[in-house]
């Protein structure tokens, strides 16, 4: 759309783009080298001094004459005289006028009238043109015209357009070449050139890049198909302009004047030839021919290329492709980045063309760039936004639904003080904490008969949702093996390995420490799998710890023969067993909580503490080590006390 639009040229794009080459010119002005014409202004002084405008015809001849004694190579009037001089009803003054141009290389001015207005009838005199290509339409077509009498026209040395284009009330471009009342007229300054040169006839010929070219001999200016020519100005001196009042004093330098090409205006305040320029400044009319003549002379030309409009289409569909393509990979910042890289390269690419004499609109790409950076920067933002929403809804059903998972793995596990309410022989205790919402860790206790408690404490490989389901397998099978078909420790977990082993697509594997505790004897009975070997309080108050395991994780070695092992609690002697997430429990700076840590834990607790104090304080040492890191792994502990000798007997 961006480039529909732009092929179309709405008026807006013509403003931005005459306002980037008016910035082109403010950023890299024209230097003068060469000072090849002068201006004569009749400015304040001369007006203070002389009397107001117009001046009579007599003075204006003894200006005239004043400067051609000089010797300047030709002279531009940039005034016109096209009412008799009112201050010589008997015509003399018109006469002195006429006699002064004839006396000199002078060159009249003409102004292009549209619609007939002004001497539509009458064809002004010119010099020949020799086309070596047919007129171009976009050639600019006076129908009429103002020119002085024709008693001081019949006798100039040439005449000049004194046309310039006005855009929103700036200068940027003169007419070389126009077409006035069917006759074809240079501008001023290039017919001063032709009559300086004493040139016969101006010839236009076709140029290589499109455009077209006015000769004057050896000399050759660009020119675009309209016939006009783009100004490049260099800043104003105030300085250089030499006043008619110190002319007709005779306080003139004569290097100002002598084989120069002299325009004579008009400057003061009030006359209203004045004209404002791409520079911010507003200068006489008259200086601008004084501009275009340095222009010739130092070679310094700008041209708008027939190829312009492609290229700058180019560039806007480049830069929009690359907003288009990449805004939406990049994160801000790196989009911002290359929004700003796209502006760079498109204004280096204007100022190396401006240097080098060409006129490449980029505003109309880098505005494009910025409405489509904006638009999928939006669109892009829009999108996140909605992913964002969508991840929250769905991070939310995914919380509540780990929660849900949470609450029926946690129902899973057994309540030892419910299970266990009437029974006096012995006392449980047992905590899980997962690691995430849901875990891996279980454990499990029940009476297998009125005598034997069967416990279980094991952890899951891996964490979060799929060990917790996992987890949820492995305890029931257990606890089927344990029901079902009863017998040893060992047998139940060899059992059980090979029925979890059956349901373990993801090849996952389990450790384990099962026990069956006979309350009437103490005897335990119990099978490690792989698991953290427990430890167990003698009755002279030292700390044992078990054995290391006696086979592998269940589901590691297929048919793997566990064994059982025997222990006798005596009464007030207790048992703890705990999954690894206790001695890998790290703290901020990576440190594990070990099983030295542990010990110390344990061998801290009062001497008469319960079950369930045992559990507490392990859990409370833990906790105080990782001070608020994010724990590790899933922790569980489970308790099992023989009762005292009082307890038992009531």
């Amino acid at each position: 759309m961006l480039a529909i639009l732009f092929v179309l040229g709405p008026l807006q794009l013509e403003t931005l783009r005459n306002g980037l080459f008016d910035g082109y010119q403010r950023v890299l002005p024209r230097q003068r080298e060469s000072a090849p014409a002068t201006v004569v202004a009749i400015d304040e002084d001369s007006l203070a001094q002389y009397g107001q405008w117009p001046w009579p015809r007599a003075l204006m001849a003894r200006l005239l004459q004043r400067i051609e004694a000089y010797q300047p190579a030709a002279i531009g009037l940039d005034v016109l005289f096209a009412e008799h001089d009112r201050y010589s009803p008997d015509g003399s003054g018109d006469a002195a006028l006429a006699r002064a141009v004839a006396g000199g290389k002078v060159v009249l001015g003409i102004a292009g009238l549209p619609r007939g207005q002004g001497s539509a009838a009458v064809r002004p005199a010119a010099p020949p043109f020799i086309w070596k290509t047919p007129p171009p339409r976009a050639l600019q077509d006076f129908l009429g015209h103002v020119q002085s009498l024709p008693l001081i026209d019949s006798v100039a040395a040439g005449r000049g357009l004194l046309n310039a284009d006005e855009e929103n009330r700036v200068v940027r471009r003169v007419p070389l070449v126009a077409r006035v009342s069917e006759t074809y007229l240079a501008t001023l300054g290039v017919e001063m050139l032709r009559v300086a040169a004493g040139i016969p006839a101006l010839s236009v010929v076709p140029r290589d890049d499109g455009l077209l070219a006015l000769r004057l001999g050896d000399v050759s200016i660009p020119m675009q198909r309209d016939g006009s020519a783009w100004l490049y100005l260099s800043p104003r001196e105030a300085h250089r302009p030499v006043s008619a009042a110190d002319v007709l004093a005779d306080r003139v330098d004569s290097e100002l004047l002598r084989s120069k090409l002299v325009l004579v205006g008009v400057t003061g305040v009030g006359l209203l030839d004045t004209k404002a320029t791409p520079l911010g400044t507003v200068v006489p009319g008259v200086e601008l021919h004084q501009q275009l003549l340095e222009q010739i002379y130092d070679g310094n030309f700008l041209i708008r290329p027939p190829q312009a409009r492609a290229i700058e289409l180019g560039l806007l569909v480049a830069a929009g492709v690359l907003m288009i393509v990449f805004v939406p990979m990049l994160r801000a910042w790196a989009s911002g980045l290359l929004f700003l890289c796209v502006l760079a390269s498109l204004a280096a690419v204007g100022l190396i063309s401006f240097h080098l004499g060409s006129l490449i609109d980029v505003a109309s790409p880098a505005l494009a760039a910025t409405l489509l950076y904006g638009a999928v920067l939006a669109v892009t933002l829009s999108e996140a936004d909605r992913q964002r929403r969508a991840l929250r809804d769905a991070a939310a059903r995914m919380e509540g639904e780990l929660r849900a998972a949470r609450r029926i793995q946690m129902g899973l596990l057994p309540t030892p003080a419910e299970l266990l309410a009437r029974e006096e022989r012995f006392s449980l205790a047992a905590s899980l904490a997962p690691a995430r919402v849901v875990g891996g860790d279980f454990y499990d206790c029940f009476m297998v008969d009125a005598n034997r408690l069967f416990f279980v404490v094991a952890d899951v490989s891996g964490k979060g949702l799929p060990a917790s389901l996992f987890m949820a397998l492995s305890k029931t099978l257990l606890k089927s093996a344990a029901l079902r078909m009863p017998g040893d420790v060992g047998s139940i977990v060899s059992r059980a390995s090979a029925e979890i082993g059956r349901e373990n697509p993801e090849a996952l594997f389990v450790s384990v420490f099962a026990g069956i505790f006979d309350a009437r004897s103490g005897e335990l009975e119990y099978c490690n799998a792989g698991h953290q070997p427990p430890y167990a309080k003698r009755l002279d108050g030292s700390l044992q710890r078990f054995e290391l395991a006696d086979g592998p994780p269940l589901c590691v070695v297929s048919g793997y023969p566990y064994r059982t092992r025997y222990r006798s609690l005596a009464p007030d002697e207790w048992l703890c067993v705990v999954t690894d997430g206790v001695t890998e429990a790290m703290d901020p700076s990576g440190t594990l909580f070990g099983a030295r840590r542990l010990e110390e834990a344990l061998a801290a607790l009062p001497a008469d503490a319960s079950a369930a104090q045992i559990v507490s304080g392990v859990h409370d040492a833990v906790a105080r080590f990782v001070v608020g890191a994010a724990p590790s792994d899933d922790i569980t502990l489970l308790c099992l006390q023989r009762a005292r000798p009082a307890l038992s007997e009531r």
